[in-house]
């Protein structure tokens, strides 16, 4: 997956001005940034940098904003990195023009500045060159460490890295591409996937692409509602995709064709309502017809742990249930919990290679405190998933020569 492509290792940046694409898209409440996990994963990044001499110039975009707005400042982001490296973080007022090229003249050697958020110019998601070329002109080489933006056609991502004979991956990039690249090469079997959600629909093509490489398939959260009703199972008010049936009734189909065991729920925990605060666990034939399904049961959660417990690789995306709430957070917690338990030891030992990816799921492994006990947790979101889907990564190839 790595290959022709260098490493942030490979370049001499002694004095030199070092753009370097990071991804702090990261949730806000206010000015206080409330998961600080994706700023995290580019500290190891920043700081080879600075070790190395450079000029460090980082560039993001944060949220979905139409123009300048405030409440999209990279601000909270280059606030929380100054805490988390103990270092001073220069805020540049734009991401081009006269304020970003004062700030960068400015820097010194293994210093580090932010520029504004590159969504603030429409330019950005458009790919324009033009609005490349100006980046460009801040920088002497480029890194890109953004792999949760490696699937967007965007100028910082695509058009810029074209503009340096000297462009690179960063140690996150190459940490991802390498987890990511290991489930598709050649996993230690039994490898099981775990997928959960709200969606078949989101997930289609990440189920026929792993139907060519799982041993088993556990599917939880409300995707699991559309295949239980596929199988004739009255789900009550639970939400599913009434026109996903079909499809769901044919996946289930291809998996038995291919040998590929799929685990749904034998049980669940149900409520009346979205806004309940407490549950029943109910058996599949028990569900009433007023009741939607929030999480699934402890049967279910024994039985996905003994196939996790058999597993030498394990992906898994998205959580079991409505695990923001307490009442409906064990199924989601009792997955993390069965996977974190294979860390650390050998196949021969019982262990497996754990890949978490997807914002909730990454959000679950956090909360529970068992983020140290995966040995790889992905930033990707959605490029998690297209790499998974055999898709090339734009963000990827603009690195090769």
């Amino acid at each position: 997956m790595l290959e022709g492509i260098r490493s942030i290792r490979d370049l001499d940046l002694a004095g030199k001005r070092l753009f370097v694409r990071v991804d702090f898209n990261v949730p806000l409440d206010g000015k206080t940034v409330t998961d600080d996990t994706r700023i995290r994963a580019a500290v190891p990044t920043l700081k080879l940098a600075m070790e190395k001499g450079a000029r460090v110039l980082i560039g993001s975009h944060l949220g979905r904003p139409k123009g300048v707005d405030a409440k999209y400042s990279m601000e909270p982001a280059a606030l929380k990195l100054a805490e988390l490296m103990d270092v001073e973080v220069l805020l540049a007022d734009d991401c081009v023009g006269d304020g970003p090229k004062k700030v960068v003249q400015d820097l010194r050697d293994g210093q580090i500045a932010c520029l504004e958020n590159l969504r603030f110019h429409a330019e950005e998601e458009k790919n324009d060159d033009g609005f490349a070329q100006q980046l460009a002109k801040l920088a002497d080489c480029y890194v890109n460490d953004a792999f949760g933006a490696a699937h967007r056609e965007h100028a910082s991502v695509v058009a810029l890295p074209k503009h340096f004979r000297d462009r690179a991956a960063g140690l996150l990039m190459e940490a991802e591409l390498t987890a990511l690249g290991n489930l598709l090469g050649s996993p230690e079997r039994p490898f099981v996937a775990v997928l959960g959600g709200a969606k078949v629909s989101d997930k289609i093509a990440v189920i026929e692409a792993l139907f060519n490489k799982v041993d088993q398939l556990i599917i939880g959260g409300a995707m699991a509602n559309t295949f239980l009703a596929a199988r004739g199972t009255n789900m009550g008010k639970s939400r599913l995709e009434e026109d996903k049936l079909a499809l769901a009734r044919t996946l289930l189909g291809r998996a038995e064709e291919k040998k590929i065991d799929i685990l749904l729920p034998e049980d669940v925990v149900v409520a009346t309502s979205l806004e309940a605060t407490s549950g029943r666990v109910a058996d599949l034939r028990d569900i009433g017809a007023d009741e939607m399904a929030l999480d699934i049961g402890p049967k279910s959660v024994a039985r996905f742990a003994r196939a996790l417990g058999m597993a030498h690789t394990v992906f898994w995306n998205g959580p079991m249930g409505m695990f923001e709430v307490k009442a409906f957070a064990a199924g989601t917690l009792g997955v993390a919990q069965a996977m974190s338990k294979l860390a650390g030891l050998s196949v021969q030992d019982g262990g497996a290679f754990t890949v978490v990816g997807g914002g909730d799921s990454v959000a679950a492994v956090e909360q529970a405190g068992l983020s140290a006990r995966f040995s790889h947790i992905s930033t990707g979101g959605g490029a998690s998933l297209e790499f998974i889907e055999g898709k090339r990564l734009p963000g990827v190839e603009a690195l090769r020569p």
